[in-house]
């Protein structure tokens, strides 16, 4: 209870500066209906107003709630779920991309961690490339990625998964290579005095002492991932994926729906990095590393 009282206090006062700045927001469009309709309101009867307008300036959080629950839980109830009306059909859409990135990155960010800690002249080369590679903007980057496998007849989930791979392998990098050379020079020195080889100090030392630094990255990683997958969707001109779902929100002026994916987005983003977290504890458990 004590965890949950101030989580709900800080939830409590988000939403109430939300519905503050929702009115704050809104208040233009309620005075000037009442002033085309020759008409003076009240701030209480301008206040109910901007609650419930079609195309707010800034969706009052029940709004996002009804859209988020119409285009989910309704659907599902009424056998409608993968319709392309639905937020699961276009969050799933949006997820194969985010898992294949994030399956692509971290196999290449594991495997770049174990050359640079193994081999100096990849430490000292290709380590400054790899932070190098993350000063780029990822919205600056993503066009060219994909009109590049575009033009090698590459279409579809690969190109947004690359963009996913991008964003996700750099934090996978960095995670492994602090946990590979997490073991004090005592440890080292002990494996030594035992004859080991290298690859025997790298599975019994270096990868033990590697997990959870890897599973922290690997969560940074997979939200980066999603971001990614959302990226890639906005310059293709997309019409499947929660990107594409927060592009068509914004020619039509429906700020309803672009908030309503971007909480699903959220939640995706939530859900995907619990999953991590119960594989780690369930992993580390397991190596007696738990806490």
């Amino acid at each position: 209870m004590r965890y949950i009282l101030p989580v709900l206090t800080v939830i409590a006062v988000i939403v109430g500066i939300w519905y503050a700045a929702a009115v704050w927001m809104n208040a233009q469009w309620a005075y000037d209906q009442a002033e085309r309709a020759g008409v003076e309101i009240t701030f209480t009867e301008m206040a109910a107003q901007t609650m419930q307008q079609d195309k707010p300036v800034l969706p009052a959080p029940h709004q996002v709630a009804q859209e988020l629950w119409k285009t989910t839980g309704a659907m599902v109830l009424s056998g409608r779920a993968f319709s392309k009306r639905s937020l699961i059909f276009h969050g799933w859409i949006t997820l194969s991309a985010t898992l294949l990135g994030f399956a692509i990155g971290s196999v290449a960010g594991i495997a770049l961690a174990v050359g640079i800690v193994h081999s100096r002249v990849m430490d000292m080369s290709v380590m400054p490339w790899a932070i190098a590679s993350q000063t780029i903007p990822i919205l600056a980057l993503a066009p060219m990625i994909i009109v590049v496998l575009n033009s090698v007849g590459v279409q579809g989930l690969l190109p947004k998964a690359v963009i996913s791979a991008y964003l996700s392998f750099f934090p996978v990098v960095v995670g492994m290579v602090t946990g590979l050379r997490s073991p004090d020079a005592m440890q080292m020195d002990l494996l030594k005095t035992y004859s080991a080889s290298n690859a025997q100090g790298f599975w019994k030392l270096r990868l033990p002492a590697s997990m959870p630094f890897l599973f922290t990255s690997l969560k940074i990683g997979i939200a980066a991932s999603l971001v990614g997958a959302i990226v890639g969707e906005l310059p293709t001109g997309a019409i499947r994926g929660l990107g594409a779902r927060m592009l068509t929100g914004s020619y039509y002026g429906q700020n309803i729906q672009i908030w309503s994916a971007l909480f699903a987005a959220a939640i995706v983003a939530a859900l995907l990095v619990a999953l991590i977290g119960l594989i780690e504890r369930v992993t580390l458990k397991r190596m007696g590393l738990a806490r």
